[in-house]
This record gives C-alpha cells, structure tokens and sequence, in this order.
C-alpha cells in the first residue's frame, strides 16, 4: 500500500506548496530541480542526500539493486495494456529515426503525445485511467512511419503494415480501450479495461475463478491470482499464465534475478537470506514462496538499505488481485527517523484510544517497523510518478502476525516542495489569511506527519473479523483502505498525545492540514479530471469520499462551509474540534466495513461520496488553476550511479545527476528492454 503523490496526498507538495526547511542543498552548482514540463506534467530531479556517507558494501548493494529495479519496466508497460510496447517501441523508432516531418507543427504533438507515453508507462493517463488524445493527425503519422527506416521497428511484433495498423488503431481510434480500469458500475469490468491482467475473461468468470481456490478456514491465505495473467486456453478452459522465469515476462524476470544475485553478495546475511528466498519466489513463482519472503523482509529493520522489487499493488485490476510490478531501492534517513520511531514504539496505544469498535482493535500490534528514507532508484510502477509513503507487505495476516514495514520518503517531497515554491496555489484557493499562515509554517511537517501515521499506524491498524478474507470488498477495496488510513493520520494529527511525545509544537500543525485535505478532497484535485470525468482513481476517491461526507454530515453546525466570494468558491473548515469528530465517526464506519467484508455498505459509500463530479465546481476549478500555469502532476528522472575502477576493483560509487528526460527514457528503451512485444 502508498500513498502518493502523483498517484496520494495532494494536499502535499504538488498543489499545497509550502516552504521546506529541511530540503537538502544542491549538490552541485546550477541544479535545478525541474528537467521538463509538456502537456500537465512536471519532470523533476530528486537528490540522494548522505549516499556517499555509506559503505561501500551498501553503495554496491543499492548500485546492483538500481539495476534490477530498471530491468522491470516493460512488465509495467504490458501489464497496463498488452499494445503498450508496440506503441512505445514504434513511436521511439519514428522519433529518433523518421527523415520527415519534423519541420510540422504536428512534430511538437508527436513529441508530447510519446513523453506522456513514457511518463504513463502506456497509452493511459496514469492517474485518471482514460486513453490519451494525440496533437497529431493520422497523415502525420504515416508520413513519419514511411520515412523511417523499417529495420528501426519492432520486427517481433508482424509486418510493418500490421505494426502501423494496430498502432494507429490505439492511438487514433477513442473507441478502442478508452479506459485502462473501468469502475464504472454495472459494467463488466474487466471487458471493458484495457488493462491486461486478463484477457477474453469476464468479471464473473474471474471472480469464481479465484473464489474456488479460497478456503474460508485457512487463516494464512495465499495472494491468489497476484503473479499472472488469467486467459483462456484452446479449450475455453481458464488458466493462469504465472509471471516467473520460464513463465511469462521471463526475459525480464531472469535479468532481475541476475542483478538480485549480484546484490546478494554484498548483502548482510539477513538481507541476503530475503534476497535468495526473493529469487526463489521468481523462479517458481509460487506465492507460497512470496509469502516466506514478505515475513523474512518485514522482519529486517535494522539494514541500512532496503528495496521493493516486485509485484506489489493491486491499484491498477479492476478486481484489487493482480499486482503491478515495481521498484524503489533506498537507505535509511537516521536523523528524521526518529520521528517516526517514536510513533511506531507508540502503535499500541494509538490502536487502544482509536476510535473504533473495540471488537475490530488489535488486542496486541505486532512488527509495526517505521522510518524515513531517501529514495535512491526508482523503476516499474515508482517510476515517473512515485509514492511519497509506503506501508508492506499487503496481506493482511501476514500484517497480524508479523507486522508492517511503513517509510515516508522525505528526499522526493523534499523535491517536490523546492520546486513549487511560490506558485500562488495557497493565494488562489485557500481563503483565509490565517490557514495560509498556519500552512507556510507548518505544512511540512504536517505532510510528512500524515504519511507516517497514515503509512505507520493508519494501514497497519484494525483486524478482520473470523471469516473474512480480505478481498471482499472488491472493485471498492482500495478506495476504503485509503480512506480508512487517511482517517487514521487525520484524527491522531490533532490528538495532544503528538504533542506529549514531542512531535508536534502547536495545535496548529492539525489546523494546517485539515484546512487543506478537505480543500483538496472537495476541490482543488478536480485540476486531475477531465470535463465530463467522474473520479476513477482509488486514492482520490478516497479524499473525495471523506471530505464529502463530513461536508454533508456537519451542515447542521456549519462544520465546514463553502463560501463565494468575488465569483471565486472557497472552502473553509469553520470548527476544527467538530471535524476531527467527524473523522473519528467515518473511521469507525469504515473500519466496521472492512472487518465484516460489507461490500454492498462500502460501495454505497464510494459511490454516493467518491465518484461524482460537480461540472460547475469542476469548470470553475479547472479555470482558476490553468491561469497559475502550474502541472497538476510531477514525476521523476533517476539520478546514474557510476562505479569508480581501480585495478579491476570497484572502489566506490558515484551519483550523477541527468538533466534529460527524454534521454533518460530512450536510454532505458535501448538498454534495459527485455520483453517481446507480443506477450
């Protein structure tokens, strides 16, 4: 689970945007944090701070781990949708290679449309599911498809002519997989994705699918279906494709494997007996084997380098099954981890005055495991677009009886924040002087503060009651675990027990956010949608559902009010305390929902709270945003680790920092693209 900020918190930096006083200084004359802007998108750098105070075991531990994190992303590209590498892979070969066409005004279209291709990892908005509308004509196209060379294309895939049919059919034709996820009630939901966790399978059939593999008495259940591709045989007859080598997207697994075995050797024996069991699990592909290596990580807290490499979330099925893959290899930030160590040796009395149900407590927490960290590589699913925080591994006993690892990841909102200062957001949106006041102080730190007791306390708390497995809330599931976290970390924000253990210094870092969640979860993340969209994104539903519905449960007392002033809405939070109270009553519901597996009360909640759009509110939004000229989204170039040689040694490990990224993205085309295009 993440929380992002592309993909979570855009009450964060993104949109929010407060000064940032503990970001770190550049680390080499003339850096700038921002590389390239198109279209609503904003390419950043991110620094790696105290990477050249590591041993050289662990600078060599997180070089080998970069590299597996890069040999992942065609997975990512094919599981978006099974036509991504095509595309991608032609539209590259026009762009580098294509004699003509570049004097048109439609080349800077062409242009645009491929660096959102790269930035989405497909053909879909990254964050609202819908297909992209190319700035190019069908004529252009073929005019740059003829001038290029036909050895520069794909040669995997069919003729050049089956190749430009198809691709132009994605591009051009809005009719054809127009949603990457469709959660649009009443239809089926997997027919009409143009996601590719499934294929000729219909949302009936994949649920009974995977309800006969359960056994509702088995208390340490497998992920079923997280690792493969549900088809259908010759025969009609269902069949998993498992993604392990051998298997599906094995060019790639065995590159990945190949790095993870490099990265061992340098590994503490801790870390190098979760790495192998990693492996292990890569080779088989059994989740049996996931699982033995989800326990053994979640129980190495003391390693100074961590990673993610693998399939984790389950953001992008419609089903809330099958997982993406992705990549974040980091170190631990000692000093700003004390923050959140403080929080986590406290989990058990925030779970004791949490105010849920006593029955769906947790009567002892177990293994919750906090810190902060610097990103160091980023890849698959992270990458452009990352998590500012997250909280693994997912299965929830595994969380009961093992714990959770939780990280807020400090260096990339540190990014985010140095590179929207002074964007005139707050001045536009948020009407008083004094919520401004309180976000310019503490905004900071009430974002970071949010993601650790969102990540830390808000993920890990609660239990299912017997019987429950999990996954009963489907399509609706990753909505309300959001909401539930996020109600988490607001109600504790305000609660004096921050600041008996000295983590806050006023009343006023509770204020900060609030203030500015609700302005966003009612308006100002609407900048994300188009005219006409209802929400579709699970971490935006989430936000919508709970401002909304305090909005609606506290207009007796005028708990928060919308205020017209100069034909311009405003929102404003009238009576902290009543709101906070709020919180703790959706909580509470919430949380009722997903122990008892209340699917028909949970999709009541997101559909009525978290799904529809106000077209005038949206229009008027989407007005006053566009005259800030500021990206609603940002994303990420890597930095380049370099080792340093001497006599056939590497002797130490050098960061560089690219400041392209159009050629970062062709570099990893060329250079870490393992799978076919026909998968």
């Amino acid at each position: 689970m993440k929380i992002t900020l592309p993909t979570v918190i855009m009450s964060a930096a993104i949109l929010s945007i407060t000064a940032c006083n503990r970001a770190q200084e550049p680390q080499e004359p003339g850096f700038s944090w921002t590389v390239d802007r198109f279209d609503d998108i904003k390419i950043l750098r991110y620094q790696v701070p105290e990477f050249d105070s590591l041993s050289l075991d662990d600078k060599m531990l997180v070089y080998y781990l970069s590299r597996a994190a890069l040999c992942g992303r065609d997975i990512l590209f094919d599981q978006n949708c099974r036509y991504n590498l095509p595309v991608r892979r032609t539209l590259e070969a026009m762009y580098e290679h294509g004699t003509t066409g570049r004097a048109s005004e439609e080349w800077a279209g062409f242009e645009k449309y491929l660096k959102k291709v790269w930035f989405a990892n497909g053909v879909h908005h990254h964050y609202s599911n819908d297909k992209f509308s190319p700035e190019f004509s069908p004529e252009f196209f073929d005019l740059l498809f003829n001038s290029t060379p036909q050895d520069r294309f794909p040669d995997d895939y069919g003729t050049p002519e089956e190749l430009a049919y198809i691709v132009k059919k994605v591009i051009f034709d809005p009719d054809f997989m127009p949603l990457r996820v469709n959660q649009q009630e009443g239809e089926d939901m997997l027919l009409t994705s143009a996601m590719n966790y499934y294929e000729g399978v219909t949302q009936q059939e994949a649920e009974q699918f995977y309800d006969r593999m359960a056994d509702p008495a088995d208390n340490t259940p497998v992920s079923y279906g997280l690792n493969s591709k549900l088809t259908k045989d010759q025969d009609g007859k269902l069949v998993e494709r498992v993604w392990k080598i051998g298997g599906m997207y094995s060019p790639a697994i065995e590159k990945i494997v190949y790095w993870l075995e490099k990265a061992s050797e340098h590994a503490n024996p801790v870390q190098r007996a979760a790495i192998e069991k990693l492996i292990s699990f890569y080779i088989t592909g059994d989740l049996e084997e996931f699982d033995q290596f989800n326990i053994m990580w979640v129980q190495d807290t003391l390693s100074m380098v961590d990673y993610v490499c693998c399939f984790t979330e389950v953001y992008g099925d419609p089903l809330g099954l099958k997982a993406s893959w992705e990549s974040m290899i980091n170190f631990r930030n000692n000093e700003a981890t004390r923050r959140t160590e403080i929080i986590s040796r406290n989990a058990q009395w925030f779970e004791d005055n949490s105010p849920i149900d006593p029955r769906f407590k947790k009567p002892e927490v177990k293994g919750v495991s906090a810190k902060v960290i610097t990103a160091a590589m980023l890849g698959g699913d992270c990458y452009p677009a990352t998590p500012i925080g997250v909280n693994l591994p997912n299965a929830d006993w595994i969380r009961r009886d093992y714990g959770s690892k939780s990280v807020t990841i400090q260096n990339i909102t540190d990014a985010y924040d140095q590179a929207a200062k002074g964007n005139g957001f707050l001045e536009e949106f948020m009407l008083r002087e004094e919520d401004r006041e309180r976000i310019e102080k503490y905004g900071s730190l009430a974002d970071n503060l949010h993601t650790d007791l969102h990540e830390c306390l808000g993920h890990g708390s609660g239990q299912l009651v017997p019987g429950v497995k999990g996954d009963e809330l489907k399509n609706y599931g990753s909505p309300l675990e959001e909401a539930r976290a996020d109600l988490f970390a607001l109600y504790y924000i305000a609660d004096p027990k921050l600041m008996e253990l000295g983590i806050v210094p006023s009343e006023d870092v509770a204020k900060a956010e609030y203030a500015r969640y609700i302005m966003n979860g009612m308006m100002t993340q609407l900048t994300r949608i188009q005219p006409g969209k209802n929400v579709e994104q699970a971490h935006m539903r989430n936000r919508k559902l709970i401002a909304e519905w305090c909005y609606e449960r506290g207009l007796p007392e005028n708990v928060i009010e919308k205020v017209v002033r100069d034909g311009k809405t405003y929102v404003v939070v009238n009576d902290f305390d009543k709101l906070r109270g709020l919180f703790a009553e959706l909580l509470r519901e919430v949380q009722r929902i997903k122990s008892t597996g209340d699917y028909q009360a949970g999709r009541a909640l997101v559909e009525k709270y978290g799904v529809q759009v106000d077209p005038a509110l949206h229009a008027e939004v989407l007005a006053r945003y566009s005259a800030l000229g500021i990206e609603p989204y940002s994303g990420f170039v890597n930095p380049v680790y370099n080792p340093v040689m001497e006599n056939g040694k590497i002797v130490d490990i050098q960061v560089e920092y690219t400041d392209s990224y159009v050629e970062q993205m062709l570099d990893y085309s060329r250079n870490w693209s393992y799978l076919p295009s026909k998968n």
